[in-house]
C-alpha cells in the first residue's frame, strides 16, 4: 500500500489516506452525498479538513445522515440540542447555515429534479483535471467556483464562499486536483478515456 505514489497532503493518517484514495476527486452524483459534502465543507471554514473528517461519523449521526428533508425541518430546539453535542463542531452560524442550506437544496431539487444535475452543469458534466505537479499549483478559487458561490448565495445558501465551493468541487470530483504522479489521478484519467 505504501508503494503507491499519492498526493502529499494526507500524510500517513489512516482516515486521511482512506479519504484521499477512495473519495476525494472521484465524481459524486448522489444528492445526499453532495449535500453532506456541502455542509461539511462549510463546517470546515477556518479549521483543518482532518478535524472535520474525524467528526464526520458524529456529524452523520447528529444530522440525520445528512438527509436534507430532515435537516430542513430542524427548529430552534433541535439547533440547541446540536449546540450541546460535543462530538461535532458547535458553531451556531454554521449549524443555522446547514438548516438554511437544506431548505435551499430542496428548492433546487424541486426545480431541477436533482441538485446533482444543476451543479454538474457548471462543468458541462465533465470533471476538470488540473494535472498539477505540486499541490501549491492548484488554485483555491476559480471563475467557476466564483460563479457557483454567487448563484448559490442568490438561492439562499450560506457558508458557500468561493473557497468553500472550490473545496467542495475538489471533494466531489467536479475537479480532479490529484497531482499528476498520484495513482488516483492516473485511475481517474483512465476512467475518463473509457467513457
Amino acid at each position: 500500500m505504501s508503494e503507491k505514489k499519492r498526493c502529499p497532503w494526507p500524510t500517513d493518517i489512516p482516515i486521511y489516506l482512506e479519504y484521499h484514495d477512495n473519495e476525494w476527486g472521484r465524481p459524486e452524483y448522489d444528492d445526499n452525498k453532495l449535500f453532506e459534502m456541502l455542509i461539511l465543507e462549510g463546517m470546515q471554514a477556518g479549521l483543518s479538513w482532518i478535524t472535520v473528517l474525524k467528526k464526520r461519523e458524529a456529524f452523520r449521526e447528529a444530522f440525520d445522515n445528512f438527509d436534507p428533508k430532515k435537516v430542513a425541518l430542524y427548529d430552534d430546539e433541535k439547533i440547541e440540542e446540536l449546540m450541546l453535542n460535543e462530538k461535532i463542531i458547535r458553531n451556531r452560524m454554521k449549524i443555522n447555515a446547514a438548516v438554511q442550506n437544506a431548505r435551499a437544496f430542496l428548492k433546487i431539487i424541486e426545480k431541477h429534479g436533482s441538485f446533482s444535475k444543476m451543479i454538474w452543469e457548471y462543468v458541462s458534466n465533465e470533471p476538470i483535471t488540473g494535472h498539477w505537479k505540486r499541490i501549491e499549483d492548484a488554485p483555491t478559487t476559480t471563475l467557476i467556483s466564483d460563479r457557483i458561490s454567487k448563484d448559490l448565495k442568490k438561492l439562499g445558501f450560506n457558508f458557500v464562499g468561493s473557497t468553500i465551493i472550490y473545496s467542495f468541487m475538489q471533494a466531489v470530483g467536479m475537479v480532479n486536483d490529484h497531482l499528476k504522479d498520484c495513482f488516483v489521478c492516473e485511475e481517474l484519467d483512465l476512467r475518463e478515456k473509457q467513457h
